[in-house]
């Protein structure tokens, strides 16, 4: 199972059903899944994405709090997508280390967003993480304090 082409298939159906929100999710889902031959993770895509629209009031006022000079309506359907998929990973799945699920956002934003997608999804899923209960300064802050002392 291709946990990345996954997370394209996911953000890609739900980049779509936030411009058409009146066009059936599941048509659109199985559109984007039937476009690649490789192996999705059909539960996976599932979950988050359910996870994703239900959780979608909370997330977008995390990310007016991780951004606040970036009003929700200023900010690209990809990049707001890109962090309403990785917030949700972060803070509501145990499935995904929440490193992991920056990461890929990351990734995702670099492919698929704009010229400094990838730098204001890191920021803003930094922000969340951090300010999260899963955060955890001990470990977490360790690999930075390394780094610096190196």
């Amino acid at each position: 199972m291709n946990r990345h082409l996954s997370r394209v298939i996911i953000m890609q159906t739900l980049y779509e059903w936030d411009f058409r929100p009146e066009a059936d999710l599941e048509t659109i889902k199985q559109r984007n899944i039937e476009n690649y031959s490789e192996d999705a993770d059909q539960t996976f895509i599932d979950e988050t994405i359910k996870g994703t629209i239900k959780n979608i009031e909370n997330t977008d006022k995390l990310i007016v709090e991780a951004a606040p000079e970036w009003p929700l309506e200023q900010i690209s359907t990809i990049d707001k997508t890109i962090l309403r998929i990785a917030i949700f990973e972060i803070l509501y799945s145990d499935d995904v280390p929440p490193k992991v699920a920056i990461n890929e956002a990351v990734e995702l934003g670099k492919t698929f967003g704009g010229e400094n997608s990838s730098k204001f999804i890191n920021g803003v899923l930094g922000t969340v993480y951090r300010n999260s209960s899963k955060y955890n300064a001990e470990t977490d802050g360790a690999a930075k304090k390394e780094k610096i002392d190196e």
